[in-house]
């Protein structure tokens, strides 16, 4: 019988960068995967992986992640926040900067037009539910995926509010083992534990303590599923001192977590399961990385 394997990516905002290095590996390596499932900054990478799940693919990843910037993705002002209050508008940040890197990081518009099976998750608005979103257009639903809650507005898709993926499941083990996947490969994006402070401001903590709460969750998922899939877990890097927020250290991430992966892979990392040290809360004394 074969089984189904599902490759799942976690949110995590600017550390999505580390992704990029661990799908290098995995495609250098040749893996095959059945579907593809991802959550937030996870589901964009994960969406470009779905449509070209190659080195040469994740290379062009890796260009558009290199090129960009803060204030491409997290433009923030203290006038646009001033406006946005006055107006009781909901969200603090226009998603134009994030409609434009999905779009330069999308080959394919469309779900159906994806080589791998893929499945974007998404939160509703209202009840907290999660929504799994799997045809149809794409840039919408990753717009909804990574809709950080008060930062950027929620998507409405089929009369339906949708919010970050991260809210309701934010490393989504649980949607590929109803998608019916008995084998799980985690990448997680980590944590800034090496970081001597939280970020400052408003949006970057927001994003930071977002992804403290994914990275719990998704220590849970992996206990809690560990009956109803074998999962393998990519070790996120450690120490980290970059923040969620921070974009300028994007080269360097994906090079480490390349490398970092290629040695898991030899080590025989897709033969053991159990949940990573490094991404257990943890932090480093004086040190930054």
């Amino acid at each position: 019988m074969n089984e189904k394997t599902a490759l799942v990516l976690a949110g995590g905002g600017s550390l999505g960068a580390v992704q990029v290095g661990m799908l290098q590996a995995l495609a250098e390596a040749r893996l095959h995967f059945d579907l593809v499932v991802g959550a937030s900054v996870g589901a964009i990478n994960g969406a470009h992986f779905a449509s070209k799940p190659s080195p040469e693919g994740v290379a062009e990843l890796a260009n558009i992640w290199c090129g960009l910037a803060q204030q491409d993705i997290f433009p923030f002002s203290l006038l646009g926040a001033t406006r946005a209050l006055l107006q009781r508008r909901g969200h603090i940040l226009n998603n134009d900067g994030l409609r434009q890197m999905i779009l330069s990081a999308l080959p394919v518009s469309r779900f159906e037009d994806c080589k791998l099976p893929l499945h974007v998750v998404t939160t509703d608005l209202l009840s907290g539910a999660e929504v799994l979103q799997s045809q149809g257009d794409l840039l919408n639903a990753l717009l909804a995926s990574a809709a950080i809650p008060l930062v950027y507005p929620a998507i409405e898709i089929d009369g339906h509010l949708l919010m970050d993926g991260g809210v309701a499941s934010n490393t989504p083990i649980a949607s590929a083992v109803a998608l019916g996947a008995k084998r799980i490969v985690v990448l997680p994006t980590g944590f800034g534990c090496a970081c001597k402070a939280p970020p400052k401001g408003f949006v970057a903590l927001a994003l930071h303590t977002l992804n403290l709460m994914s990275m719990r969750q998704l220590v849970r998922d992996i206990e809690l599923h560990a009956a109803n899939a074998e999962i393998h877990v990519a070790a996120p890097l450690c120490p980290l001192g970059v923040s969620v927020f921070d974009f300028t250290q994007t080269r360097n991430l994906i090079e480490r977590a390349h490398q970092q992966t290629q040695a898991w892979l030899v080590a025989g990392g897709l033969a053991q399961t159990g949940i990573p040290d490094s991404l257990r809360a943890h932090s480093h004394a004086d040190m930054s990385h």
